[in-house]
């Protein structure tokens, strides 16, 4: 089970990442806090603090076409907040 999906680019993360020193990731929906830690920790070579997770329910989308309206709904999804020690950031443009 590979258990980081992602991480969480958006504006509201960034402002998370500038204010608390904290990151967000997409994870593995069967991932425990241990599992994500211990992941995030090896991966990136940081000391983690506490992990924060949460289900994102996915939002129902519809739209109109010829045979009529179609409703679906988007995959809900497993999203971790994950707060570093003082001094210790991520750089996810490294490798760019």
């Amino acid at each position: 089970m590979e258990i980081l999906n992602k991480p969480v680019l958006t504006e509201k993360a960034a402002i998370l990442t500038e204010k608390s020193n904290r990151y967000a990731f997409k994870v593995d929906h069967r991932a425990n806090k241990i599992q994500i830690k211990a992941a995030v920790e090896q991966m990136f070579g940081v000391n983690v603090e506490s992990v924060n997770t949460m289900v994102v329910c996915g939002k129902t989308k519809s739209r109109y076409t010829k045979a009529g309206n179609i409703t679906g709904r988007a995959p809900k999804y497993k999203k971790a907040i994950i707060t570093l020690k003082d001094g210790e950031t991520i750089d996810f443009y490294s490798t760019i």
